[in-house]
């Protein structure tokens, strides 16, 4: 991917060198080790089992590293990318203005309105503040623990979370969300995949956008966001973590649905495709 020397977003809230703090549930050591695992590799937000009435934890203030910088760089010129292209695509399709997200870099632990932030929950966009918060630790476990190497792979995640702020500026995230609150665990869990796959396909239409306006994409790199959504699809997960895949717990979708819907969304460039709550299959 062509990232260097271009525009970065001034929309980065970074609180990596200031520490943060969150508070834990009075989980052990192993116990502890054991839900981050669960949270890694299930693709589940376990932030409620690190919450409650024990100590707070807090994430030292440290130095950024080269590589620290490095990612912070990365992360900015990949959001900046996503600002043009939905400004553009906003007000040619929509015939709307678009606001961009704010996206919060962090290491360790932070708070967010919907929750602690954590390596727990991975990368998450908070509908309540408008931000999306990201722990550039996360660009390794994609690549180290989870097969999913390459810039683009983790321009994909940038790309995903902006997605569900894209959502939440058109009005059907919180449509969505309404709806879970309404619906059983299992329905609930059903409109979540569909929430997940459209982020998928919406940021296949940034992909495809951002390449024709900025010339991005190097060989390659289609091939690292598509591993990347097969390798964090609900089945694979459940499978790397030793588990017969259980659909009706899925939140996220399959590898190949992942796959699907973010390869639909480059092809066409057309964000009224990725409407996946009319589909009748994903």
């Amino acid at each position: 991917m062509r990232w260097q020397g271009r525009r970065q977003s001034r929309n980065i809230e970074d609180r990596r060198t200031s520490g943060g703090a969150g508070r834990g549930a009075g989980i052990g050591g192993v116990g502890l080790l054991a839900v981050l695992a669960i949270g890694y590799f299930l693709g589940i937000d376990v932030t409620p089992l690190l919450q409650g009435t024990g100590q707070p934890q807090t994430s030292a203030a440290t130095p950024l590293t080269e590589a620290d910088r490095r990612a912070g760089d990365f992360v900015a010129v990949t959001l900046a990318d996503t600002e043009e292209v939905w400004t553009d695509i906003f007000r040619d399709q929509f015939g709307e203005t678009y606001a961009p997200a704010t996206l919060v870099l962090f290491k360790g632990v932070t708070q967010s309105p919907c929750g602690g932030a954590s390596g727990a929950t991975g990368p998450f966009y908070c509908p309540a503040d408008k931000k999306a918060y990201l722990d550039t630790a996360f660009f390794t476990t994609l690549s180290e623990r989870l097969g999913a190497s390459g810039d683009f792979a983790a321009a994909y995640v940038v790309a995903h979370e902006i997605a569900h702020h894209v959502q939440a500026e058109l009005g059907i995230l919180a449509q969505a969300n309404a709806a879970r609150a309404r619906a059983s665990e299992a329905e609930s869990n059903a409109i979540s995949v569909r929430i997940e796959l459209q982020a998928d396909c919406l940021s296949g239409v940034w992909a495809a956008h951002a390449d024709a306006r900025f010339d991005i994409m190097e060989r390659g790199d289609l091939g690292e966001a598509l591993n990347a959504a097969r390798q964090i699809g609900d089945d694979t997960l459940q499978r790397s973590a030793g588990r017969v895949p259980q659909p009706h717990t899925f939140q996220h979708g399959t590898s190949a649905q992942r796959e699907r819907w973010f390869r639909r969304g480059f092809d066409t460039g057309d964000a009224s495709v990725c409407d996946t709550f009319s589909a009748r299959q994903l």
